[in-house]
């Protein structure tokens, strides 16, 4: 690949760094509040729009879009440069919040929603990728952290605002407020993301990306379709998407062998760090998702609440995940070390599941939160560590590739998480919420019909003694679970013994790539041109200006030569990892 600057190598000063990173947190902000702001708002939309019995695809059109685009952002922002991509993800998911805003029907809601999607999962690639092209990586986890607590921030304050739209408002709000946020984080990226934009030299990989996208659509319909009641693990259209994606994954890997430039390099899997960080994902996918998902239902029934106000108990668990990942990312800059954070993490992750299996109709609010907040202290201990390890365990032209790719596997964990222990929990939850209808002299068919019909209000307006039986009934099928869970975080932590511990790059990726001049040579050259700048009037203007401009050939040759000198030395560090 070649890249096109008619203006020369950037200058990454620190203002420019953090002008940059407010563009991206503004676009991560815009991502990670839709994954939640709809949870609250679907019971009224799907009732408005007529599509209860579809409403499951509000989510998974969503997620669909979101998994298929993560790779594909990650290998085009190597390819082609990021800053036109991000722009692109920006305008898709601001446009399609305006199209699912004013939706006539559900289908039209569903089409929206995928558009939204495919903005989203470019913005969540993007925006670590582009922070590990303007930081090195001894400095990055100082950003990565506060990149994580927006997700924190936003897994409570979506249904809160969600609620609260449709409490007061209407749930159309749900998707306006995506508008000025978008059109805001539009301009800001426009004018301040002054990235080098590049063309691919190579074929882009279109075989790749179709059988790539196919392997996920059978893996997020055949764990829907698993876990869904209609269908089940015993449909025959549910293990038809399961031998849709072997072979989609085995046609995929065949194709990947033989291309020039794959839209993931097999490569990566034999770079045993970058493997090791995914697996830990991976794993922490399968149980982190999984646990988040069942809690709140269960935090429902047993306080009685709303879904919204419900939200503001996971508050404990957010300020948790936001202060480990803010304090690991601090501790990291400063030492360097990054190997202690994912065994501690795992091992307070594990040890608050083991709480959480004693959860009972009488166990106390108050306590549950204590559980929540040391089980989001856990996770905010390894989320951005991996990734910050992925992405120092390759060179820097395969920064994107490798920050989707282990995002990729993190997502895949959690989609078969949540389909396998969701129907472990309901299956114990519908057998035991009928035997309470049922002992309550219920007939068969009633029973069934209670216990597919209860909610939170219907709840409360039960006897006191059925009501018991039913917040019993939730805690006896949701403590079980995390037993299950709990082997996935154990490999996640034997997986975070063996992680290696190698040196954090002092070079950004655009550094290391000849195509940004950094840290005190940036600064330097900014104010010769400002001085320059301020000489425009002189007589000897011309002269200065030439020599200032020999000035920063000089210095860009030079980083270039460093530039190529690191990577030498990290490509030699990878080879005898």
């Amino acid at each position: 690949m070649s890249s096109t600057q008619s203006e020369g190598p950037m200058l990454l000063t620190q203002r420019r760094i953090w002008i940059i990173f407010a563009a991206l947190i503004s676009g991560m902000l815009l991502s990670s509040l839709d994954q939640t702001i709809v949870s609250t708002a679907m019971p009224t939309i799907v009732g408005q729009l007529g599509g209860v019995e579809h409403q499951v695809w509000l989510t998974t059109a969503y997620l669909l879009a979101t998994t298929i685009v993560m790779p594909v952002y990650g290998k085009f922002g190597d390819v082609l440069g990021r800053r036109r991509l991000f722009l692109v993800a920006i305008a898709l998911f601001t446009i399609a919040s305006v199209g699912c805003a004013f939706a006539g029907d559900f289908t039209q809601l569903i089409v929206f929603r995928a558009i939204q999607g495919l903005g989203g999962g470019g913005l969540m690639i993007l925006s670590q990728a582009i922070i590990a092209d303007i930081v090195p990586a001894s400095q990055r986890g100082k950003y990565l952290g506060p990149l994580g607590a927006i997700f924190g921030l936003s897994a409570v304050g979506g249904p809160l605002l969600g609620g609260f739209f449709v409490d007061h408002l209407t749930w159309q709000w749900a998707f306006y407020i995506n508008i000025p946020i978008g059109i805001a984080a539009f301009a800001v990226a426009f004018f301040t993301l002054k990235l080098p934009n590049k063309r691919a030299d190579q074929p882009i990989d279109i075989l790749g990306v179709v059988l790539l996208s196919a392997f996920t659509t059978c893996l997020i319909f055949f764990t829907d379709f698993g876990g869904d009641d209609d269908h089940g693990w015993g449909a025959l259209e549910t293990w038809a998407f399961g031998a849709g994606l072997v072979v989609a994954a085995l046609l995929f890997v065949l194709v990947e062998s033989k291309a020039k430039d794959p839209i993931i390099p097999l490569s990566l899997f034999r770079n045993p760090t970058f493997m090791n960080a995914t697996l830990i994902g991976l794993t922490l996918g399968l149980g982190m998702f999984s646990a988040i998902g069942f809690i709140p239902t269960f935090l429902q029934m047993s306080s009685g609440t709303s879904a919204a106000a419900s939200g503001l108990l996971m508050l404990p668990m957010m300020a948790g995940l936001i202060g480990t990942s803010i304090v690991s990312g601090i501790l990291i800059t400063r030492t360097g070390r990054y190997k202690l954070f994912p065994i501690l993490g795992t091992l307070i992750t594990a040890g608050a599941m083991v709480a959480m299996t004693t959860l009972s109709a009488d166990t106390p609010i108050w306590l549950i939160c204590v559980f929540l907040f040391v089980f989001g202290a856990g996770l905010g201990l390894i989320m951005q560590v991996v990734v910050l390890v992925a992405q120092n365990s390759v060179s820097p032209a395969m920064i994107g590739t490798a920050t989707s790719t282990n995002n990729y596997f993190r997502e895949v964990g959690a989609s078969l998480g949540v389909a396998v222990f969701g129907t472990i929990f309901t299956t114990r939850l519908t057998d035991n919420l009928t035997s309470v209808f049922a002992g309550a002299g219920a007939s068969s068919a009633d029973a069934a019909n209670s216990t597919a019909t209860l909610d939170p209000q219907t709840l409360s307006q039960l006897p006191d003694a059925i009501r018991d039986g039913v917040v019993t009934a939730y805690a006896d099928a949701l403590a079980p679970v995390f037993w299950y869970l709990l082997p996935f975080i154990g490999i996640a932590f034997l997986l975070s013994l063996f992680l290696k511990q190698i040196p954090l790059s002092d070079v950004a990726g655009l550094v290391a790539r000849g195509e940004a001049i950094g840290g005190d040579e940036a600064e330097a050259l900014e104010s010769a041109q400002r001085a320059s700048a301020g000489k425009a009037g002189s007589p000897k203007a011309g002269a200065a200006n030439a020599a200032d401009a020999n000035a920063a050939d000089a210095k860009a040759d030079a980083a270039d030569l460093d530039a190529a000198d690191s990577e030498s030395t990290t490509e030699e560090i990878s080879s005898h990892r």
